[in-house]
């Protein structure tokens, strides 16, 4: 397994991570067991959750159950700011709420310390200095290692980038975004912003939320208990005559080379420059396998440009 800085900071990651918004929900505590030791040995280091994810504190639950010994030896990553309960109180970026949601998550984990939290989202509510101060607090007493934010416009990041620097706080390291072959738009702002300031990429929904996993195909069956079959708002938004035709473009360069349409989707982030490790989920050990073995092909300038062609052409 490959391991990459996160961005210009000192934090080492393996380039596939997991995701971990299975967990608590689609996986039960034995599935979840099974799918966090497959992924250690198979030499992952990044494990991507949120206080959100599992219905509300589920994931960061079992992960706490899960993890013992291994807590030490992996980059424990989480999230906070999405809503956590029904009333709307506990939800946002305030130093009050902050301060809170770090010691809950602290708890459900099992653990003292975060490697990498992350603002889940921009609130609109807090000023990011005040959200900056706090997470430079929980650094500066050990409960966090590193910062980091999620769904971010260009321009807030940049904000709060210009804000820790000139305040002195510790700055976001990372910035995570939804980024794949058919979804590029972080490309015109949000990665030459990342790139400007020396953060690190964290693509979720890489193989947008299956499509380019080959599974599915145009006019045929969709594949039963599938995430494209069984969720409606995903298939409406991924499932449109420009995706279908660069899926079976990709599909046939891939196949050409000798390559799964897997492979490709992972390996052509991996090659994006700031990316610094792919977020897969996985439900099953098998799964993670081929997510890893998935980020193993080196391509080469002239097949970066045709896949180029492919998905910004069609």
């Amino acid at each position: 397994m490959e391991i990459r800085n996160l961005g210009k900071s000192g934090l080492r990651v393996s380039a596939i991570g997991l995701g971990c918004n299975n967990f608590g929900g689609r996986l039960d505590l034995e599935a979840t067991r099974t799918v966090i030791h497959a992924a250690f040995d198979q030499g992952i280091t990044l494990f991507d959750t949120a206080d959100v994810y599992g219905d509300r504190g589920g994931s960061e639950a079992l992960m706490g159950d899960v993890l013992g010994t291994m807590r030490k030896d992996i980059v424990l990553a989480t999230k906070f700011c999405m809503p956590m309960d029904d009333s709307g109180a506990k939800q946002g970026a305030s130093r009050r709420y902050i301060v809170s949601a770090v010691e809950a998550s602290l708890r459900r984990l099992k653990t003292d310390y975060i490697d990498l939290y992350q603002q889940h989202r921009q609130d609109p509510l807090t000023p990011i200095e005040e959200t900056l101060r706090a997470l430079d607090d929980l650094v500066r007493a050990g409960k966090v290692r590193y910062v980091g934010c999620s769904n971010f416009p260009a321009w807030t990041m940049v904000e709060a980038q210009w804000t820790a620097k000139t305040e002195g706080l510790n700055p976001f390291v990372s910035c995570q975004d939804e980024y794949s072959l058919v979804v590029r738009d972080a490309e015109k702002d949000l990665v030459p912003a990342a790139k400007a300031y020396g953060m690190g990429l964290l693509p979720y929904f890489p193989l947008a939320s299956g499509l380019l996993t080959g599974k599915y195909r145009r006019n045929a069956s969709m594949p039963a208990g599938a995430r494209l079959t069984q969720t409606q708002r995903l298939a409406d938004r991924y499932l449109n005559d420009r995706n279908w035709e660069i899926s079976e473009k990709l599909i046939d360069f891939a196949e050409a080379r000798g390559h799964t349409a897997l492979e490709l989707a992972f390996s052509w982030l991996l090659a994006q420059s700031p990316v610094a490790s792919v977020i897969a989920g996985a439900t099953k050990p098998e799964q993670v396998a081929q997510n890893v073995k998935a980020g193993n092909w080196t391509m080469t300038a002239a097949e970066l440009a045709e896949i180029d062609t492919i998905t910004q052409n069609s």
